[in-house]
């Protein structure tokens, strides 16, 4: 069996020569790239199925030979190969597909094994060029790098063929293959360097820009139409006469145990929703790819890059700059599709007239053209799940195209109501998410017309929101219950001051525009003034009686950080008071129950009626109060005032509110921007996700991209952003036990 470990032999001849082309594979002897047994081991379909450990060896073997061998780039060059020969076929069914197959199958798993143990910074052991006296047919180029030559007829296939019945399980497995390329992520640290080493990535921003649109675009549509794979049987059926399986391709092959073995702990079991594989990995793959930004040194700040000493370690980021990703601007730019045509037919188009849909632009070079109605439902679908609130965030933040779009749907439910839901049960969510999930809510809340929007649409119950009965509530009173739910729940939880400041945010966008707040609404509005207002009591309290018991209150840590924390509380305090001002000077006569809920609760206004922050606001607040107590005071009515009785006294009267004495404010607006390296965020937060969704593992012990829990399975921390009170959104980086 040459290099490979003996094992009891099966009957099989078959069996008998895969086991023995594997072993010649992954052994000491190199085969030149023209010699036959390449095409003998990507032709043979293999039914055999190894032991964990087998395959654990085999990989060894490999990597201890493949310096020599150069058996991985080989294997890279034919799987380029076969690529070129399928998308000349133009997607027919055709034995190439089944070598293709085969050398994914086989590429990966030895691909994977070496990227997970490399001993060096720069993964020398992938050795992905040829020797220099390495025999070549006359058209291959040796000049050319390996890893550009695969990763350019990767993404050629994947933007180029449609997928069929026939395609679907090779797209898949190049979706899979990009997965284990692009994972020299992982090995890299939180912060990108110019040290970092993404050999594939870099490959695949490195093509021509109407590929990368081709390819933005194919790995959309995937996601949208969400295609089936066939069953095993189907699928190679395709391949060969005999209907015979091809190489690795049952669960319980080689190729499988080793993809998923042995760090399984980090790949979760549990579902959300109806999940699609091959729609899954193409949106995984398309957030590694825009999300990725390589960091590169200015010119002649850096002479020696393979010093390994302190010096080439300490690069200030002032020294060195990233490049453009063209993914992230093939999806900044994208544009609608504006036709009016069924769903069925529209794809068949689309996919028809794949190039003629990357529509060219005088300025800004070609553009991607997608279904924007069909890609809002299906995130509307999807929602659940927390790559498609990143693939959300993505294009609200970047492609003011679709967050114009979405502004305009008359059918806003769509997307807030699975948004809502979800942070209804923000307990079961990662802090990650609730952020993405807030972030999205306060893009949207910078519009004016969302906003006044929302509040004109009545949802007939929310049947999952359990502590109150909500019927005939509108969207927009759901979503300040839902924002003010989720300050409470991070009061008693997170204590995160940066999740209060972007709820606190949304509010203060929304409130200028509020229509007929709910009862419920309203009274939740004044509560929070109230939650706030007792932890800001307490605050005062413990800072008191700690300068009381110390001599000296200078310099005393504890008391400044208390300061500190009741400087934020009085930010709070003074923003949740000019949401109600907000209301009450330009939407009062629109909002009886907003002012029937204050005057309920007037006493929790007035132990700071003579705060130096909030004396001004409360004028306007108590100048209301005023308006309304003294016409009541005024009324005679028969017997006591009930709540029907009050709320019908407060509807007249609002008829005759002038808003004489209100000073006016300046209107707070609260505007997200992304910080100037969001890369730290996003590259971690983006592999996370893969790893805890997808079929693909890594093992934890190789990741330094994010800290990991060796010990449990568990991320252990997670990078969170942040807000701050004037007005703009940033990331910031936290840590804390989830």
């Amino acid at each position: 069996m040459g290099a490979v470990p003996s094992t009891p032999r099966h009957t099989s001849t078959t069996t008998e020569t895969a086991e023995y082309l594997i072993g010649t594979f992954v052994g000491e002897k190199s085969f030149p790239l023209a010699s036959d047994f390449w095409q003998k081991l990507l032709e043979l379909p293999l039914t055999l199925r190894s032991a964990p450990d087998r395959v654990q060896e085999a990989c060894e073997l490999f990597a201890l030979n493949n310096n020599h061998t150069r058996h991985l780039t080989k294997i890279l060059i034919h799987l380029s190969w076969c690529l070129e020969e399928a998308i000349r076929t133009s997607g027919a069914p055709s034995p190439v597909y089944l070598k293709a197959v085969n050398a994914l199958y086989i590429s990966s798993v030895f691909l994977k094994y070496i990227i997970e143990n490399s001993q060096s910074d720069n993964i020398e052991e992938l050795c992905l060029s040829l020797h220099e006296n390495e025999p070549v047919p006359k058209d291959f180029t040796t000049d050319q790098k390996i890893e550009y030559l695969v990763m350019h007829n990767v993404l050629t296939f994947l933007g180029s063929i449609d997928v069929s019945p026939t395609t679907s399980l090779l797209h898949q497995e190049l979706l899979n293959f990009m997965l284990v390329a692009m994972s020299t992520q992982l090995l890299s640290g939180p912060t990108p360097g110019p040290k970092d080493v993404n050999p594939f990535l870099d490959a695949a921003m490195s093509q021509e820009s109407l590929l990368v649109n081709l390819v933005v675009r194919r790995l959309l549509l995937s996601y949208i139409m969400r295609p089936r794979l066939p069953s095993s049987s189907a699928a190679y059926s395709i391949f060969s006469e005999e209907s015979q399986q091809g190489v690795l391709q049952r669960v319980g092959s080689a190729a499988a145990n080793l993809v998923l073995l042995p760090f399984n702990y980090l790949v979760s079991s549990n579902s959300e929703g109806s999940r699609n594989q091959l729609a899954d990995c193409s949106l995984h793959v398309l957030l590694i790819l825009i999300h990725y930004h390589k960091c590169v040194v200015s010119d002649g700040l850096i002479t020696d890059r393979s010093d390994d000493s302190a010096t080439s370690d300490t690069v200030s980021k002032v020294n060195t700059y990233f490049t453009v990703n063209p993914y992230s601007k093939a999806l900044e730019n994208a544009r609608d599709i504006e036709c009016e045509i069924s769903l069925q037919y529209h794809f068949r188009i689309l996919l028809a007239v794949d190039r003629a849909d990357i529509e060219g632009n005088a300025q800004n070079g070609p553009v991607v053209r997608l279904p924007f109605a069909s890609l809002f439902d299906t995130l509307g679908m999807c929602l659940a799940d927390e790559t498609a609130v990143l693939l959300l965030y993505s294009l609200l933040q970047g492609n003011s195209d679709f967050l114009e779009y979405v502004l305009v749907r008359t059918d806003l439910d769509t997307l807030l109501m699975p948004i809502l839901e979800t942070l209804y049960s923000a307990s079961r969510r990662t802090s990650n998410q609730i952020y993405m999930l807030l972030i999205i809510l306060l893009i949207l809340s910078q519009d004016s017309s969302f906003s006044a929007s929302i509040h004109k649409m009545i949802l007939p119950g929310v049947p999952w929101y359990k502590e109150h009965l909500l019927h005939q509530t509108s969207l927009g009173s759901l979503m300040v219950i839902i924002l003010i739910r989720t300050v409470q729940y991070n009061l008693s939880k997170l204590r995160d001051v940066y999740l209060h400041t972007t709820c606190l945010a949304t509010l203060a966008n929304m409130a200028p525009h509020v229509h007929r707040l709910s009862a419920y609404a309203s009274q939740r509005l004044v509560s929070l003034f109230y939650m706030l207002s007792r932890k800001y009591n307490k605050l005062v309290e413990l800072r008191d009686d700690k300068l009381q018991t110390k001599t000296i209150s200078t310099g005393d840590s504890l008391v400044e950080d208390m300061s500190a924390e009741l400087q934020i509380y009085t930010d709070f305090l003074r923003i949740v008071l000019e949401i109600l001002n907000a209301i009450l000077t330009y939407a009062l006569p629109r909002n009886p129950e907003v002012v029937y809920a204050i005057m309920h609760r007037q006493e929790v206004f007035q132990p700071f009626r003579n705060h130096p922050r909030f004396a001004e606001l409360l004028e306007n607040i108590y100048n209301v109060l005023d308006f309304f107590n003294s016409r009541m005071d005024a009324q005679r009515t028969d017997g006591e005032w009930s709540v029907e009785k009050v709320l019908l006294f407060i509807i007249n009267n609002c008829r005759s509110w002038r808003g004489d004495g209100m000073k006016m404010f300046t209107q707070l607006h609260f505007s997200y921007e992304q910080e100037s390296h969001p890369e730290e965020f996003f590259i971690p937060y983006v592999w996370q996700l893969v790893l805890s969704r997808s079929r693909f593992s890594f093992s934890s012990e190789a990741i330094n991209l994010f800290p990991v829990d060796l010990h449990a399975n568990k991320q252990v921390y997670y990078q969170e952003p942040n807000t701050n009170l004037e007005g703009e959104l940033n990331e910031h980086r936290v840590q804390l036990d989830p």
